[in-house]
């Protein structure tokens, strides 16, 4: 006889201890947290290894799943603290670590190998050649990428050696999550590593023609649990760690009324917290104007109004626990046995002599022990033994909360995973180099200056453009992977990477953990979208095989110093940094896309203009101003500069490229990133 399909797990949000509880009041087989560092929901009021250690014991008790978020960037010294907050997980007993960054993944399998390793939707996997690389890696569960259609999710989870965790419900990122630079450089605050100061949300105008926002309504799935379930989804998660017990209740029992099959308040869960509605664009296929929404006076009306009636649901202990109880029944007194489906027995004594009884006292006994409101026990069985006699009912109900109370403690014990001691990298010095060498990437073909080419160390290309490259000129160019392959798009730039290997390129530019599979045993070059910030990922990804890496240009030099990888590195010093990659399109609400030139202008409130660009399934949003390190060379800790080449004329990245080499002065209007930000 095979199994039957395993039932989809409901996963809640817990910002603080309130949360938590109302998440396991109302029904969620699982909560996920974070601790005080490290969290990419710096703000929410996250825990203590201590908190963290009560936390899960009540929701181990309850038979609730804890799930440690660990699942920002990690910067060199932070390190020894990283694996501090690992320690803590394991020592809590938490049964699963999320995580961003390769090095936390690393300390976790170093540090705690029974501490299961889930994926961050940080880590940006969107397609089945990025899942089983993952699970290549070790781990046992990724979060999907939210932009992914019910058909894209259901033909990765036809052949997926590992479970899949879905968000259904909460708050959108316009951004590709993990793929979004948007707040680090316009206001110094990094959404990678839990900082994100949401300037997206602010009001933008495209091309003057009338409003058009980067921020999207809250998502709401709900209605899609039974298909994402029969699809093969193992988790349905909410996103809310800033938000309060109100709306986890909410989202939690709504997600437990569809799995059931039961009606659910679309309108109730509205109220409780939207943006002018929700969306369920992207499951549903359809992306457009109307997924796009903002906070209104109306909507924070609506949820003042809400919020009382939505307390009953975690005011009480769900009673989700069976526990079997055997009462023996003799002359002398009676002993109440406690048994849950773990094996935990709890023995309780009765101090009276029973009486007597004129009649049969099952009836009674039965009812007595099954009163068990108020603890997250309910009678599965109840058993008596022998000849009962008389004990009045109060009696009963004191072997009873004994004898629950007792079991409760008994599953509350801690249960701490095995943890070693951290191996960290050794301490390194990356010193900067007076003659840095240049490399360029170049958006096409006809955008590299041809005089340029042979000073370069080396160029890249979009592998879309590689029969372009002249055969004399292919042992110095790399080809690029693209960041995001959605759909069918994998199958193409798997295409891609058999068509042009063998034809004398230097290698490939891999940005997404896909690429390490799909091009697995070819010369591979990590790119910014990897998002390396640390030695011990960087040694990760060279042991994946990287023969040179891009270090995320939020690292601050100071920082970046301590890489030493042990293959060479690159730091961006000239570009305009793409801001966000999406898969919505910002310029979609003024936009006849069937008439698009596939490219336009967002305008902020500070009047600055954001150039748009549309391809490959995708849009990219780039800051006005470069990037630029030009005078400044001498003092990048690197083994080459990269200039980034995106919306420039051949000109115009010529003239970038001379002023670079002559180390000098930018003449226009120009940043110079995070560079020189202090550590927090």
């Amino acid at each position: 006889m095979t199994a039957g399909p395993k039932k989809m797990e409901i996963l809640a949000p817990a910002g603080d201890g309130e949360a938590l509880r109302a998440a396991v009041f109302s029904g969620a087989h699982a909560v996920y947290l974070g601790l005080k560092q490290f969290s990419a929901r710096r703000t929410a009021g996250n825990f203590t290894p201590e908190e963290l250690a009560g936390a899960t014991a009540f929701c181990h008790a309850r038979d609730v799943k804890v799930y440690v978020a660990v699942n920002t960037t990690l910067w060199p010294g932070e390190l020894a603290a990283a694996a501090d907050c690992v320690r803590a997980a394991a020592e809590a007993g938490a049964d699963a670590l999320i995580v961003q960054d390769l090095a936390a993944a690393a300390l976790a399998r170093r540090m705690a190998p029974g501490l299961l390793l889930h994926g961050s939707t940080q880590m940006s996997v969107h397609s089945p050649a990025g899942v089983r690389q993952l699970a290549a890696m070790g781990f046992s569960r990724v979060v999907l990428a939210r932009e992914l259609s019910l058909a894209e999710v259901r033909a990765i989870a036809q052949d997926s050696p590992i479970e899949l965790e879905v968000f259904v419900h909460g708050a959108l990122c316009m951004s590709v999550s993990g793929q979004c630079y948007m707040s680090a450089f316009l206001g110094g605050r990094s959404g990678n590593r839990g900082g994100c100061a949401g300037p997206c949300r602010l009001p933008f105008a495209a091309d003057g023609s009338g409003a058009a926002h980067l921020s999207l309504k809250d998502l709401c799935a709900v209605a899609s649990l039974p298909q994402l379930a029969g699809a093969g989804v193992a988790s349905a998660k909410i996103e809310g760690r800033l938000r309060g017990p109100e709306y986890v209740a909410a989202a939690v029992h709504a997600c437990g009324e569809s799995l059931a099959g039961r009606p659910w308040d679309e309108a109730l869960l509205q109220d409780v917290f939207s943006r002018s509605g929700f969306t369920n664009g992207y499951l549903a296929g359809r992306m457009d104007g109307s997924m796009f929404g903002v906070r209104t006076p109306e909507d924070t009306a609506a949820s003042r109004a809400a919020l009382p009636a939505v307390r009953g649901l975690y005011r009480r202990e769900r009673q989700a626990v069976p526990v079997h109880f055997t009462a023996v029944c003799e002359a002398e007194g009676v002993k109440l046995t406690a048994r849950d489906e773990a094996g935990n027995i709890a023995i309780v004594y009765g101090g009276e002599t029973p009486l007597p009884a004129e009649r049969d006292q099952r009836p009674a006994i039965q009812k007595a022990l099954e009163k068990t409101g108020g603890t997250p026990f309910y009678a599965a069985e109840i058993r008596v033994e022998g000849e009962p006699g008389y004990l009045p009912g109060a009696v009963w109900n004191e072997l009873r909360r004994a004898a629950l109370e007792k079991l409760l403690q008994k599953r509350e014990a801690p249960r701490p995973l095995t943890c070693a001691a951290p191996r960290l990298p050794a301490a390194a010095h990356h010193p900067c180099r007076a003659g840095l060498p240049l490399w360029a990437r170049f958006e096409a073909w006809e955008q590299a200056p041809a005089e340029w080419l042979p000073r370069l160390e080396g160029f890249i290309l979009p592998i879309a453009e590689a029969e372009r490259v002249p055969a004399a000129l292919r042992q110095k160019a790399v080809l690029e992977l693209p960041r995001a392959e959605f759909g069918a798009m994998e199958a193409a730039v798997q295409k891609q990477i058999g068509a042009t290997r063998g034809l004398g390129f230097q290698g490939y530019l891999a940005q997404n953990l896909a690429h390490f599979e799909l091009a697995k045993g070819l010369p591979l070059y990590g790119g910014f979208g990897l998002n390396i910030t640390n030695p011990l990922a960087a040694e990760e990804y060279r042991r994946l095989g990287l023969k040179a890496l891009t270090v995320l240009p939020e690292l601050p030099l100071a920082e970046m110093e301590a890489l030493e990888p042990g293959i060479p590195t690159w730091a961006l010093v000239y570009g305009h940094m793409p801001l966000m990659m999406t898969r919505a399109c910002p310029l979609h609400n003024v936009t006849d896309c069937t008439r698009c030139e596939k490219q336009g202008v967002l305008t902020d409130r500070k009047r600055r203009k954001f150039p748009v660009r549309c391809g490959g399934g995708v849009r990219q949003i780039y800051n006005p101003v470069p990037l630029y390190m030009g005078e400044r060379l001498g003092e990048v800790p690197a083994d080459a500069g990269l200039a980034l080449f995106t919306l420039e004329t051949r000109a115009e990245a010529a003239k970038a490229l001379e002023l670079l080499a002559a180390r000098a002065p930018w003449p226009g209007e120009f940043t110079r990133g995070l560079y020189y930000k202090p550590a927090p």
